[in-house]
């Protein structure tokens, strides 16, 4: 059963102060202010996150496809346009693929910044916002002090410099709206719950589940009508945007995702035909997730809210899932520090006196933790020089991106991919029908191609019929130009 007490007064050493009390707003009162710390911190995290994240865009040093796929996406929506991925293939709507309409939030802001580094600025935004709703509430619990050790623990947690560490998705939107969600939780305030929850079912399909196990806390804290009402309408969202909307945007009037989770020998859908590969890997993820809350948030009757998300990642044979690495456990990071803070509050409660004291020594071991396994985390990157400088490999990008005009249509991996999507029409290699491109750009040496010695045989095999001509090779990158084709850069 989950418990909630009373917060503490508003007047107590929590970052609240006095919340909803008329205050005298200026310079002195500010930096008096007990949301000052946590603020402060947060400007810490983002300018860290936004550092991180440019960098490697700058560095020409993407590890996906997605930041580009993102860009089209949301630059169409910023033009009023249907949210439509040439990545994905011709006049793909990516309601078809992934049912993120939270994206179309970032229209106005990239209307006034048309590059794929406002997309990066957001989610380190984001991200940020994430740890001081983090720090604040563990301040209002906990302390002044230990909420801020939290909010550190938090923000340099490994899922969530994973996930900055990939360039963008859009579980940067739902990472906040959770950690808003339990912030009420914590505070008792039930209405509040279930208004952050409703938001998270428009940022991936997945999430509805999420919003049911949130509607199963509420319920195992004696709000039964809401509880169940939540439940119901996360699962609900789930099977209808599964099962209607997203095949109804889909080409194949289907959704992509279920042979993740089918049986290879029948190829139907099966829940535990994956479930036990890989189990080793599985295993290890798990630890990380409640290891970095040092054991403690198993305590909380809120990490529920992390099956469904763990569910749908392990019973799946796609293997990317499984593992630390990636955006996936992003999600996870501001439940499990949300059921630390619950535990620890409610720790002196424990009729064993090693809990008593385990807790009360979690919060430090929490933070140092987090600080040792940035030794091995992205973040260690940012004093390194090579962060910020990538050689001539850069100039050569940079050279590569030249021969290729404003408006063109482009097939491309993910080298240069990012870097052209906000001036031309980008294609995935080998998915351009019924496109013949105007330019075929390749990093030839990335893992997502085979490296190549001869672009020119490799734009034969992928266009037969069409004539390309080398115009530029440097280093990694090879640009070809259509000279003859069929019906040149259009179907």
């Amino acid at each position: 059963m989950i418990s909630v007490r009373p917060a503490p007064a508003e007047d107590s050493e929590g970052p609240e102060g006095s919340e909803g009390s008329p205050r005298a707003f200026g310079v002195r009162q500010a930096l008096r202010s007990p949301r000052l710390p946590h603020v402060l911190l947060g400007l810490g995290l983002f300018a860290a996150y936004t550092t991180f994240s440019l960098a490697r865009y700058h560095r020409f040093a993407s590890m996906s496809w997605d930041l580009a796929i993102f860009e089209q996406v949301v630059r169409s929506y910023a033009h009023l346009q249907a949210p439509v991925s040439a990545i994905k293939g011709h006049e793909f709507n990516i309601l078809g693929d992934h049912f993120s309409p939270v994206l179309v939030l970032l229209a106005p802001l990239y209307r006034v910044f048309p590059s794929p580094m406002t997309l990066l600025v957001v989610q380190a935004a984001l991200f940020a916002v994430s740890a001081v709703i983090v720090s604040a509430t563990a301040a209002r619990f906990l302390g002044r002090t230990r909420g801020l050790l939290v909010g550190a623990a938090y923000g340099l947690s490994w899922g969530v410099q994973r996930a900055v560490d990939f360039d963008f998705h859009e579980i940067a939107f739902a990472v906040p709206l959770l950690a808003m969600v339990l912030r009420q939780f914590l505070l008792g305030r039930w209405r509040h719950v279930v208004y952050w929850s409703l938001p998270l079912v428009l940022v991936k399909e997945d999430l509805g589940l999420t919003v049911a196990a949130v509607g199963v806390c509420l319920f195992l804290a004696r709000q039964r009508r809401a509880g169940a009402a939540l439940a119901v309408f996360g699962a609900a969202a789930t099977a209808a945007v599964l099962f209607v909307i997203i095949p109804s945007f889909n080409p194949s009037n289907g959704y992509d995702y279920w042979d993740k989770v089918s049986d290879e020998k029948t190829d139907s859908p099966s829940l535990l035909s994956g479930l036990f590969d890989g189990l080793d890997i599985k295993g290890e993820t798990l630890l990380w997730i409640i290891g970095v809350t040092a054991f403690l948030a198993l305590r909380s009757t809120l990490v529920l809210i992390a099956v469904p998300t763990l569910a749908w990642r392990f019973v799946s044979h796609e293997g990317n899932y499984w593992g630390t690495d990636w955006h996936y456990s992003a999600v996870l990071m501001p439940i499990v520090f949300m059921a630390l803070i619950h535990a620890v509050r409610d720790a002196d409660r424990s009729r064993r006196p090693w809990i008593r004291r385990y807790a009360r020594n979690a919060v430090p071991a929490v933070t140092a933790i987090a600080a040792t396994m940035c030794l091995q985390l992205p973040i260690r990157d940012l004093i390194q020089s090579e962060t910020y400088d990538g050689g001539q490999r850069v100039e050569q990008a940079k050279a590569a991106l030249k021969e290729i005009p404003d408006g063109a249509t482009v097939e491309a991996n993910t080298g240069l991919m990012s870097h052209l999507t906000g001036r031309t029409t980008v294609y995935w290699v080998g998915n351009t029908a019924p496109i013949t491109p105007e330019y075929i750009a390749l990093d030839l040496a990335t893992g997502w191609s085979s490296p190549l010695t001869d672009p020119v045989g490799y734009a034969r095999q992928l266009h037969p019929s069409a004539r390309y001509e080398l115009v530029f090779h440097q280093g990694p990158y090879a640009v070809m130009a259509l000279r003859d084709g069929p019906g040149q850069g259009s179907s």
